[in-house]
């Protein structure tokens, strides 16, 4: 089992940033792939970005590329999640997942839902305009 903590949201204006962290407990925190997601209200949740265990290779939605940035540190247990330039469209619960990629290639990231194992509680991001 891994538990997964979110911190790092809030109200932010447009064009702010925000870094969103993730702490992960319960297992070997490297052998999982990690990403965020996020969920407006009314609407599906969506994919945003993704980190291999290794933290060598990255993936991201087309929405975010080149204002958000993920990142881990495996000796911290953490993923984060750099939000740059923010727009109001980004306002919306974002929530950390986890996948056991102990049996994948290192440079593995996962870009769907359910290709994750956990979940964490979520963190709501709100960007004024």
């Amino acid at each position: 089992q891994v538990q997964l903590v979110e911190s790092g949201g809030g109200l932010v204006q447009a064009g702010g940033s925000l870094r969103l962290s993730c702490a992960a407990s319960g297992r070997t925190f490297s052998n999982y792939a990690m990403g965020w997601f996020r969920q407006a209200p009314g609407k599906e949740r969506e994919f945003v970005s993704g980190i291999s265990r290794s933290g060598g290779s990255t993936a991201y939605a087309d929405s975010v590329k080149g204002r958000f940035t993920i990142s881990r540190e495996n000796a911290k247990n953490t993923v984060y999640l750099q939000m740059n330039s923010l727009k109001s469209e980004d306002t919306a619960a974002y929530y950390c997942a986890a996948k056991n990629a102990r049996y994948f290639s290192s440079s593995y990231s996962a870009t769907r839902r359910g290709e994750y194992d956990y979940w964490g509680q979520g963190t709501q991001v709100t960007v004024s305009s």
